[in-house]
């Protein structure tokens, strides 16, 4: 193949630096925070729009999981779920639901469950219609496979996996 045949892809990264020996992972962490910073925005004006002004992108991922299958959850259950490793944060998110009303605790032995609240579900399924008719309608137009989504999330899993095992070997150095 000649110099003049061969075409050279232009990489989209935030850091070139970092890009030198995988561009195309410095690409996937591009996209990857402007997903995060995308995601963690929609979320804030997401719940705005279904009642809520003062949740952070935190305070939302918790209600939310705290209201999956309608199931009491403890610290523990809610940070594995949601892969985070700060306790302190989910906990003092969940004080911060309690005091709005929209999660309750209850001490079971030495455990502490939490479970929403009448108020702490009706905002979570205002925000499900207000998704559903900002997001999930648009999502449909755009003529994304539910299986090319699918896919996305599998590799976005298994991507987390990397990041983690990583981030164990750094912590290791």
């Amino acid at each position: 193949m000649s110099k003049a045949s061969k075409t050279t892809k232009a990489s989209i990264v935030s850091s070139s630096h970092l890009s030198e020996r995988s561009t195309e992972l410095s690409e996937f962490e591009y996209a990857l925070i402007m997903a995060e910073n995308t995601f963690s925005r929609w979320l804030v004006h997401c719940m705005t729009a279904a009642g809520n002004e003062e949740m952070s992108p935190i305070d939302i991922l918790v209600i939310h999981n705290v209201y999956h299958r309608n199931r009491a959850k403890r610290i523990a259950d809610i940070c594995f779920m949601l892969n985070i490793d700060d306790t302190h944060t989910v906990s003092y998110s969940l004080r911060k639901l309690a005091k709005m009303g929209l999660v309750e605790s209850k001490r079971v032995g030495k455990e502490t469950f939490y479970n929403a609240t009448d108020a702490g579900e009706e905002l979570c399924l205002k925000y499900r219609d207000v998704r559903s008719v900002c997001l999930v309608d648009w999502l449909e137009n755009l003529g994304i496979s539910e299986d090319e989504l699918s896919d996305v999330a599998k590799t976005l899993r298994t991507m987390s996996v990397l990041y983690d095992q990583a981030a164990r070997a750094a912590a290791s150095l």
